[in-house]
């Protein structure tokens, strides 16, 4: 049940599933949308007429390519239920075979109103098509193809067995059937291509335009030659190419029909198509909205993350009892910085004298500071805002001590001050952090490269600062 089409309960072409679940074929949900204004899926109304909603409206942009129930239809298993043909294949290669079958009827193509099967198209042509006639130019007698090879006239002109030894132009031109088998079924009209069946077929679909003009110009030059036949000649001469003529016309209104149902159809699957295209298109750009819509979440979500490991690191790094040991690494390179202009500063991660305490870090500048820069390394003091600082008395006035470790332990550089307490830099914070206090002159550059010492080892130093 899942193959049939919602509205001709055939097997799905090109199948369309609607917002209510139901398929259709692309050209049936069109012909509905087309011919019925607010068109409601006959499925739902059949179902439960009373749960019919917003959802069972039909509509072109509402329906979506079921491209898994495509394939699954392309795969079935089937045979040809043409009486006498053996055929077995796959859905996808059965409309193929349809066009190629020889047991199949197709109506004779002279318009004489007979289904025949293909494979005895060639012999009713030959023996029982009422249109398929020739006339013998001696008697005037309309005889078919097999009649014409056996007829001898019986008056004084022509009074044994008539055997044709050469062929006119005008004769062959009368006794040559329509379609060339070798060749395009358009060849009579003008048409000079030629090659297999396959080949024909693909020709005929792919020069449908030019083959209507070709007919267009012969019906023009059918026209005028009745005209000027009219005009010159008279008789039963005239009656019979009138005759001729007008079965010719015939044939190719016939034709010019068919192919105005195949253009009319190859419309239909053109508009199917771009319609289809539509909404892709649509599905594209609000496919791309979302991915943008993503990276904009995953943007806030990785500065988040960033964010929440920096508060990490400077947590597990933070001391609260007054005591901080400071770890340098890469100390060659961060000098060369340091010298270069590059990087002038280094600050440490925040430390607090108590657990509830102040707030503090330190800064150090490699190639120095101030009186010191370029011939020491300076080492200051950096009181900043924290989040009990309405809590703590300020001016902050605890004693600071400096030490450079020797790595060797056994000559540290100490230093310590206590704050002035009219400096600025120990009051309490209005910013993030007050402007940085201590000894710009902490120890000197070749003392710290010195090999006598082990202030840097293996390109790290340690700096430690005690709160008194």
């Amino acid at each position: 049940q899942k193959y049939l089409c919602s509205n001709c309960n055939n097997i799905l072409k090109k199948a369309l599933q609607t917002l209510c679940g139901h398929r259709y074929c692309s050209a049936c949900l069109s012909w509905i949308v087309r011919n019925n204004k607010n068109a409601v899926c006959q499925r739902c109304k059949d179902e439960d007429p009373s749960a019919v909603s917003e959802e069972s409206l039909l509509a072109e942009e509402r329906a979506f390519g079921d491209a898994a129930i495509n394939k699954e239809i392309s795969e079935l298993k089937i045979h040809c239920g043409t009486l006498g043909c053996s055929w077995s294949g796959t859905m996808k290669n059965f409309e193929e075979h349809q066009s190629l079958c020889e047991y199949a009827l197709i109506p004779c193509h002279t318009g004489c109103g007979h289904m025949v099967m293909r494979k005895k198209l060639a012999d009713h042509l030959e023996n029982g098509c009422v249109n398929n006639v020739t006339t013998c130019q001696k008697c005037q007698q309309s005889l078919s193809s097999s009649e014409y090879q056996e007829h001898s006239c019986e008056d004084n002109l022509c009074k044994e067995k008539h055997v044709q030894t050469e062929t006119t132009p005008k004769q062959k031109n009368c006794s040559t059937p329509l379609i060339n088998k070798d060749g395009c079924h358009f060849s009579e009209v003008g048409c000079s291509f030629r090659g297999s069946k396959e080949k024909i077929k693909e020709h005929e679909k792919a020069a449908v335009g030019a083959h209507m003009l070709l007919l267009l110009q012969h019906v023009k030059q059918l026209k005028a030659s009745l005209c000027g036949t009219a005009k010159a000649a008279g008789g039963s001469i005239l009656s019979s190419e009138l005759n001729e003529n007008e079965n010719k016309l015939h044939v190719f209104e016939n034709i010019v029909a068919v192919l105005n149902k195949e253009v009319e159809s190859s419309n239909l699957e053109i508009m199917a198509f771009r319609r289809q295209s539509e909404l892709d298109q649509n599905m594209i750009r609000s496919l791309e909205l979302k991915i943008a819509d993503l990276h904009r979440c995953l943007t806030q979500k990785d500065a988040g993350l960033s964010s929440l490991h920096k508060t990490l690191v400077s947590s597990e790094q933070a001391s609260y009892d007054g005591v901080f040991l400071w770890k340098i690494t890469e100390v060659g390179r961060k000098l060369q910085d340091s010298v270069t202009g590059r990087a002038v500063g280094l600050y440490s991660p925040a430390f607090y004298t108590a657990r509830y305490g102040y707030k503090v870090r330190l800064r150090v500048y490699l190639n120095g500071d101030g009186s010191g820069k370029g011939t020491h390394m300076s080492l200051f003091f950096v009181v900043m805002k924290g989040d009990y600082d309405a809590l703590l008395p300020w001016p902050f006035k605890h004693k600071v001590t400096f030490m450079l470790l020797d790595q060797n332990n056994r000559e540290h550089i100490i230093d310590a001050f206590r704050p002035d307490l009219t400096s600025a830099s120990f009051q309490r914070p209005v910013n993030d952090m007050n402007v940085a206090s201590g000894c710009p002159m902490f120890l000197p550059l070749s003392k710290l490269q010195s090999p006598k010492h082990a202030y840097v080892k293996e390109d790290t130093l340690f700096v430690k600062c005690i709160i008194e």
